[in-house]
């Protein structure tokens, strides 16, 4: 019970005070992946949006002292795919990563703090995803080559001195549209990597590739191992006893088998767990060995992430740190894990935790702002009915506060997300951008519509032939379900998602008219013909899988594209656009809003320069949350508490 001297102010929704501001989700929104361990030491990247959304490599001492191991000139991101990851390789106190300015593989020695030393030449070569082959001097990478503008980039497998002059590599492995994940083995003598082909996605299917080292650095007898068409690999990598395990879909589910046996490692595992992840980006991790005879493993039930250790000889899987759910960079030595994690009520942060106690210790936090769990909204996992009687899956967030409380039988406004991708999913973990609206009176829906990960291979496949249909259908069915629950205003219903999800945004809002009343499309694509067009090389025949082959489809792609259909729509919009964007590009939001704007509709467009595909600089984290505040409130009919900056609005 509130007592007197702590009185809650009766407010509408979307008119709530509240403390988590839109600086403050920006400036606590550092992005934590790349943990690694060597040593004692501990390794992990830090994307800061106060720093122009600059990425940098961060040592943490035994003594519990961090400090950045790269100079405040580097940025430690490759553009390998364009989404990137894999752009750090700690071994013995020397850094080898890449510098997002030129694409360079530099060496940098750590404990001396040393100024970064190419190690290949300027030029149109981007790399990714490397591993050490200390025996022979040398990394093994993923090489991206650029050089002809004419034609698309060529990947490859490639061996870089590190000791000799700069040099672009020497390719050891070709032929595949894609490589990734090489790694040796403890001895050096065998090397594995994943490879497959347009127009595959990592996520539809991969070869696993295994092949013999010959002294002079030459892989011979390569075989494949597993994967195929229809079976994608993650993962596969060396325990320290040379035994290669991976990741397999093979039965319907990622789990984790091991190379000479034909069984899942995992006996135990809970129903419809999955051990994988769609590989968007280099380096990300579902499990590491943990010693001998022992593997630290994450999965995934329920769109909910655990932690676990499994016994390779009996294959029973233990709990471990229970209540955290691990993200995509997990690493792990004989006693203790090193990982990204966090929960409903923490942010997520680098933590260690000791396999003989379970205790954890929170590293590096990726917010350092205190939040009470009193004003915190906790993530509920709802499951409802779909197109055809199938099920899809959110998290439902109430509206959250202590100072403040609607009036007497009024509904909140729902935001519905859509994830990006769109193969990912979305996460149950603390996340403030979640918070900034449970904080201000709105209830949100994080849906994983069908085509998301996480629910096994069958439910990744719902999508195929059909972006643009069901991951519309759910979304809609996920605001009629919380609307009859009484959970939701049916008449303030809005609908936002950034690159994917800001189709399947501007998709809803078009082709299912009256459902939403307001939408907010971050790099969203409106034209999908121009994307299959327009695009990079790694997403370039993705649509043939969820759309159809193009040009032979171009009819589906053009009655499944927005912008050919505006006289659809009935609702307000608003859209977000870096103008370096080269995965969608701004002239997919330049023609919506222009669209929108000649059709009468309220409707702005805030563009930013020198961004890029998904926001990283602070300050247009602050404008793009503190615009839609206000576009929600002007549409809905209520004033934020917050001062926010006007912008053009047209027709409103």
């Amino acid at each position: 019970m509130v007592g007197l001297a702590d009185p809650v102010q009766q407010k509408a929704y979307g008119t709530w005070a509240s403390p988590i501001t839109a600086a403050t989700v920006a400036a606590q929104g550092i992005r934590l992946s790349s943990v690694s361990v060597d040593g004692d030491d501990i390794y992990w990247i830090e994307g800061r949006p106060q720093e122009g959304g600059r990425n940098v490599v961060v040592r943490r001492l035994p003594d519990g002292s961090t400090a950045d191991a790269t100079p405040a000139d580097f940025n430690a991101r490759t553009r390998v795919h364009e989404y990137g990851g894999g752009a750090c390789l700690v071994s013995g106190g020397v850094i080898y990563a890449s510098n997002f300015s030129d694409q360079r593989l530099y060496r940098i020695e750590a404990s001396r703090s040393g100024e970064p030393v190419p190690i290949t030449p300027a030029g149109r070569w981007f790399y990714a995803d490397a591993t050490l082959d200390e025996r022979r001097r040398r990394l093994i990478a993923v090489r991206e080559d650029h050089s002809d503008p004419d034609h698309e980039p060529v990947n490859t497998l490639v061996s870089i001195s590190i000791d000799g002059p700069a040099s672009a590599g020497e390719v050891i492995a070709s032929g595949f549209d894609f490589y990734s994940t090489p790694r040796l083995s403890p001895d050096g003598s065998r090397l594995a990597w994943l490879a497959w082909r347009h127009p595959r996605m990592p996520w539809d299917g991969t070869e696993l590739w295994v092949a013999d080292v010959t002294e002079q650095g030459t892989i011979v007898r390569a075989t494949r191992v597993a994967g195929g068409d229809a079976e994608s690999i993650y993962q596969p990598g060396w325990t320290p006893d040379g035994q290669l395990y991976f990741v397999s879909d093979r039965d319907g589910r990622w789990k984790l088998y091991r190379c000479d046996q034909t069984a899942p490692v995992v006996v135990n595992a809970p129903r419809g767990a999955e051990f994988g992840r769609p590989q968007w980006v280099f380096g990300s991790a579902s499990w590491a060995p943990a010693g001998a005879g022992r593997l630290l493993v994450s999965y995934t039930t329920a769109g909910r992430w655990h932690l676990g250790l499994v016994d390779t000889t009996s294959g029973r899987l233990s709990p471990l740190a229970e209540g955290l759910e691990p993200r995509e960079w997990m690493t792990a030595t004989d006693t203790h894990a090193v990982a990204v994690a966090g929960s409903a009520s923490t942010p997520d942060a680098v933590i260690r935790v000791e396999f003989a106690t379970g205790a954890s210790e929170s590293i590096r936090s990726s917010s350092s702002l205190s939040v009470a769990e009193s004003l915190l909204s906790t993530p509920e996992s709802v499951e409802f009915p779909s197109r055809d009687g199938s099920t899809a899956h959110a998290f439902y967030y109430p509206p959250r506060s202590d100072d403040h409380s609607a009036p007497d039988g009024q509904r909140p406004p729902l935001i519905l997300i859509s994830h990006g991708g769109p193969t990912t999913a979305t996460s149950a973990t603390l996340d403030l951008r979640v918070q900034f609206w449970t904080s201000r009176g709105f209830a949100v829906a994080d849906v994983n519509y069908s085509g998301s990960s996480g629910f096994g291979r069958a439910y990744r496949q719902r999508l195929n032939g059909q972006w643009g249909i069901l991951d519309v259908d759910d979304m809609v069915a996920a605001a009629a379900f919380l609307v009859a629950a009484g959970k939701a205003d049916p008449n303030r219903l809005a609908i936002r998602g950034g690159s994917a999800g800001g189709y399947t945004t501007l998709a809803a809002l078009t082709f299912r008219p009256g459902v939403f009343q307001a939408g907010a499309s971050y790099y969203g694509v409106s034209d999908i013909e121009v994307l299959a067009r327009d695009t990079h090389k790694f997403e370039s025949r993705y649509l043939d899988t969820l759309v159809g082959p193009y040009p032979a489809a171009r009819d589906v792609y053009r009655a499944r594209s927005p912008i050919h259909f505006v006289d659809r729509l009935a609702s307000s919009l608003i859209l977000f656009q870096g103008l370096e964007d080269k995965i969608v590009p701004p002239n997919q939001s330049e023609m919506m809003a222009a669209a929108v704007r000649a059709k009468g509709l309220a409707v702005a467009y805030l563009a930013f320069e020198g961004e890029q595909h998904g926001f990283r600089k602070a300050s247009t984290i602050v404008r793009c949350l503190e615009a839609e505040l206000l576009f929600y409130g002007r549409v809905f009919g209520f004033t934020p508490a917050d001062d926010i900056a006007p912008f053009p609005i047209d027709n409103l």
